[in-house]
């Protein structure tokens, strides 16, 4: 490839179009078009919504941030619905017709007693518990009870399904239900005193608790009556409840025979009413085992036209799927023995062997998800048949499916007669297939959180069946749903799924090592708590996450988080929390320039007096009136080491300013007489080489070149003007005598000075204070002095004229002797 030429030599034409001829250019691309080599990155999704006082915005990608909602931007009341948007809603909530020629339509057997009385019940205002093993037909008294108390009351009927929802979820279910309020959840106090308000009749399908949450559930709602379908095994209501029980049980002989000759649409042979009979016996007369039991008898028929009928559609090879009904090769295009009592008390196995192969993916897929059916929309594309759709309705033709709310599940004991018969080998591997595609379509942007919201139980039952996992990948895979998923739940308001999701992503986080995950995790669980009046569980949870993305230096993560916290410790009432800001991430200190974001009482806790290179400083550190956080107690923290430096010079001169005061005011005639040689260039040599600040330093606001008698440089006077204020800002006496430091007019103990005069015959305005030069010259002490001023004694030393300096470089030593010196440090 030459580099002056944009395309290849080889071919020998011109390349200044790439072959396209001399003179023109390709288009530019499209930018709305996608680059296959570079894929658009997706929009994250954030959703605003209202949670009691809270303004919650979701956000997918540093987590979820919280703040009190501002003035003007919290919603109204709640809007009832009316009778047209209740049904409505009631058809947008049902499960979906499944594709495929209609089942039958079976009349509610032996069950007139039971729908007349729990009708007569419901119009008194009075709450049943309706009791009965699993597939006693518990659904199908309820949706006839619904049309008998349709009129009952001014909210009407509202369908309600207990599978894996808590009380608290079932009052935001019922508040949903009654109330048009897009966005908006209130808060635990809200809630209430919402649903008091409502009087409807509510049928609540698969109920998984008794006991306090259930007498919790009907206190919240006195104006409701109730009608809960469960199985024994539930935990009994409380004495004080005051629950109306009612026990369903199997149906009569004469019945059950009459349901089958239904299901098959047909009258039952001689044989077929004995196998009946003895189905009855062996399956206490459950309608689910009849309704399935007339689907083995719609298949025998077509076997019995068409032996070859379940070749296409069975095992794939030309013959009926495995063996019909149990039999080896006993088929002869006439006769076709019954099921054996063993395969009609369990027939999903062989139910399963008649129908298709994408039914039988389905039946797989579904036993992997711990019986959760999805939606017949993913089969397609989990399946891998475009196709896979009609298969939802092979399988509620044979009654292997049982409607939960919005969606279908495994009839009741399917999973185990499946399991049993193989049909959760590759469990693991097919989980892990409905995890990655629901991690996909749960993050695309074209998917709106009602329809993640709807697919919930399927979603959150894949990823747990990855978590513990021991294949490789899984927990990964588990994380990644969880991710995905986690946002929409919130979005949708279908809290109880977002917190499951939460829980077992940052079970799976933990044990896949992925620790910016896990700290994702653990700050939505904060959020979650703050929202559910939980600041404890908070704190806990949002100092977890701050601390992992603290390690992992994600900035704006851990801002999000402090946000959070703040907002925990403000409304719990306690102390601001402490956290120490990484490096890099201190907050600005104010600057003189600036005005401060909140009063600061300018408290001198450390008055310096230097003598730079430019000009005098003098470094203050204020401290903030606040009592509680803000940015003055973050300055103070971000500034420490430079404060602890100028505190630790501070005291360093201040120990050698009343060591050289002393010196001077304790000398006596008879030492000043015998050095009157020493000049002041020779004393401040000397003090050059202990590294000490000199005393003749210059004054707040003098400049290097200004002395205190207002002469030159070379003759200053006594060291006045170095003053360190105490903490409150009072000027401290010096302790070498009850007047303070002597001024620059009054000589030393009032006597004259024996200084000689200066070449111009002049008296100076301030007397000189030179340094001994024995022994006997040390000064007597006034107080205790510290090692530092015992260390910076002065040593007696001939006069040396050229190691002389000026005041700014005798500063600029003694600045930097303070920096690194033990004291300072």
């Amino acid at each position: 490839m030459d580099p002056t030429h944009r395309g290849p030599e080889e071919y020998g034409r011109d390349n200044d179009g790439f072959g396209e001829g001399p003179g023109r250019r390709r288009p530019a691309r499209d930018q709305l078009t996608p680059d296959p080599g570079h894929p658009t990155p997706p929009q994250a999704r954030v959703v605003r919504l209202i949670a009691g006082e809270y303004l919650l915005t979701v956000n997918p990608v540093d987590g979820s941030e919280v703040e009190l909602c501002p003035p003007g931007e919290q919603p109204g009341a709640p809007a009832r619905r009316t009778a047209a948007g209740r049904a409505d809603r009631e058809r947008a909530t049902a499960p979906p017709v499944p594709p495929g020629p209609p089942a039958p339509q079976l009349p509610l057997l032996e069950r007139a007693q039971e729908r007349e009385r729990l009708a007569r019940l419901l119009a008194q205002g009075r709450s049943v518990r309706l009791t009965g093993p699993a597939g006693s037909g518990r659904t199908a008294l309820l949706d006839a009870v619904a049309a008998d108390c349709a009129d009952l009351a001014p909210d009407g009927v509202v369908r309600l399904n207990g599978y894996k929802r808590t009380a608290t979820d079932l009052l935001y279910g019922l508040f949903e239900a009654v109330h048009d309020s897009p966005l908006h959840r209130p808060d635990r106090a809200g809630l209430l005193e919402k649903v008091r308000s409502i009087g409807a009749v509510v049928l609540l399908d698969d109920l998984e608790f008794g006991g306090a949450a259930l007498e919790e559930l009907l206190d919240a709602t006195q104006e409701c009556a109730f009608l809960f379908a469960t199985v024994p095994d539930v935990a009994a209501p409380t004495t004080d409840s005051h629950l109306e029980e009612v026990f369903l049980a199997g149906l009569g002989r004469s019945a059950a025979v009459d349901l089958l000759e239904r299901a098959v649409e047909r009258p039952l042979t001689e044989e077929e009413s004995n196998w009946a009979g003895d189905l009855w016996f062996e399956s206490e007369g459950l309608p689910l085992r009849f309704v399935q039991a007339g689907a083995l008898l719609r298949q025998r028929d077509i076997l019995r036209t068409d032996p070859e009928a379940y070749g296409v559609f069975g095992g794939g090879d030309g013959r009926p799927a495995e063996v019909p009904f149990g039999h080896d090769q006993d088929v002869d295009g006439v006769h076709i023995p019954l099921p054996s009592l063993g395969e009609g008390a369990a027939p999903a196995p062989l139910l399963a062997s008649r129908l298709s192969a994408s039914a039988r993916d389905t039946l797989r897929f579904a036993v992997a998800l711990g019986g959760e059916v999805p939606h017949q929309a993913h089969l397609p594309a989990l399946i891998g048949d475009t196709h896979a759709d009609a298969a939802l309705g092979e399988l509620a033709g044979c009654g292997l499916l049982s409607p939960a709310g919005a969606r279908y599940r495994l009839a009741a004991g399917v999973v185990t007669q499946l399991e049993a018969a193989g049909y959760g080998e590759d469990a693991t591997d097919r989980a892990r297939t409905a995890a990655q595609h629901y991690a996909w379509w749960a993050g695309h942007p074209s998917v709106t959180p009602e329809r993640v919201t709807a697919e919930g139980d399927a979603v959150v039952a894949a990823m747990a069946q990855l978590v513990p996992g021991d294949g490789a990948g899984q927990t990964s895979v588990a994380v990644l749903l969880a991710r995905s998923a986690s946002p929409a739940f919130a979005a949708g308001l279908h809290w109880g799924a977002w917190e499951r999701a939460l829980r077992i992503g940052q079970e799976a986080a933990r044990l896949a090592g992925e620790v910016a995950e896990e700290a994702y995790f653990h700050h939505e669980l904060g959020i979650l708590a703050l929202l559910a009046g939980n600041p404890d569980r908070a704190r806990a949870e949002l100092e977890t996450s701050i601390g992992m993305r603290g390690a992992l230096a994600d900035k704006s993560g851990a801002v999000a988080g402090r946000r959070a916290l703040a907002l925990v410790a403000d409304r719990s009432g306690g102390p601001l929390p402490v956290v120490l800001t990484p490096p890099g991430d201190e907050l600005p200190v104010p600057r003189p320039e600036e005005p401060p974001t909140s009063p600061v009482r300018a408290t001198p806790s450390v008055t310096q007096t230097l003598s730079g290179p430019y000009e005098a400083t003098t470094v203050i550190s204020p401290q903030s009136t606040r009592g509680a956080g803000g940015k003055g107690r973050f300055a103070v923290l971000a500034g420490a080491r430079r404060n602890l430096v100028a505190t630790a010079a501070g005291v360093l001169l201040t120990g050698v300013l009343g060591t050289v005061v002393a010196l001077g005011l304790t000398s006596g005639d008879d030492d000043v007489q015998g050095n009157q040689d020493v000049t002041t260039e020779q004393s401040q040599s000397q003090d050059d080489g202990e590294d000490e600040v000199p005393a003749d330093s210059p004054a707040d606001g003098a400049t290097p070149g200004d002395t205190a008698t207002g002469g030159s440089a070379s003759t200053p006077g006594p060291s006045s003007s170095a003053i360190t204020p105490s903490g409150s800002g009072t000027p401290s006496p010096d302790p070498s005598g009850p007047s303070g430091s002597p001024s620059s007019d009054t000589p030393a103990d009032n006597k004259p000075s024996s200084r000689k005069p200066s070449t111009s015959h002049k008296p100076s305005q301030s007397p000189t204070t030179p340094k001994p030069t024995g022994p006997t010259g040390s000064p007597t002490d006034t107080g205790s002095p510290s090692p530092t001023d015992t260390a910076t004694e002065p040593e007696p030393s001939s006069p040396d004229t050229s190691d002389s300096a000026s005041g700014p470089s005798s500063s600029s030593s003694a600045a930097e002797s303070a920096e690194s010196s033990p004291t300072a440090a």
